[in-house]
């Protein structure tokens, strides 16, 4: 019997993730609410254990190659999900909207597993679309949408807005 190899090659260094580790220090500290040495080195522990008993699980770490598109993005993804809410709100609370839902494929540039994960997930984030089927066969994503009037240009401002720079990040 052969031992396993679990070591950084394996992808389950001890800092494997290091978005994940710091992360996951940050959470535990702010749900503490404390910088004591205590809670110092208890989020520490969890930065350096949780990843390693996970690493299993979430593959190897991806690395973005641009970091100005991914914090821009994150900036727009931001103003979008704040616009969106008041929409949805004057959507929903007006007795005079008549909304007009639909469904809007997107075809995918990009075959990245993380840009496209990424890429469904700001969409569900975004009040008034869900992602709701990545087909692979097809190279798209069906989005629902509550309130469209013309599909293809959602579909285009939905590739320009985040699929274009996630390409960027992701290459």
């Amino acid at each position: 019997m052969t031992p396993r190899d679990d070591g950084p090659r394996a992808g389950g260094g001890w800092f494997a993730h290091p978005a994940l580790s710091v992360l996951l220090a940050l959470v535990w500290l702010l749900l503490r609410q404390s910088v004591a040495p205590a809670d110092l080195l208890s989020a520490v522990v969890l930065a350096l254990v949780v990843p390693r008993l996970v690493h299993r699980f979430l593959g190897a770490a991806v690395h973005p190659r641009a970091w100005g598109t991914a914090l821009r993005l994150t900036f727009v993804v931001l103003w979008d999900i704040v616009v969106s809410n008041f929409t949805v709100a004057r959507i929903v609370l007006s007795p005079a909207s008549d909304p007009r839902p639909a469904w809007v494929p997107v075809p995918l540039a990009t075959r990245h597993p993380t840009a496209i994960t990424l890429l469904a997930t700001i969409i569900t984030t975004t009040p008034g679309t869900v992602s709701c089927v990545v087909d692979d066969e097809r190279g798209q994503i069906l989005v629902h949408a509550l309130d469209c009037d013309d599909a293809p240009a959602m579909a285009q401002q939905i590739k320009q807005r985040y699929e274009q720079p996630l390409m960027e990040i992701f290459g």
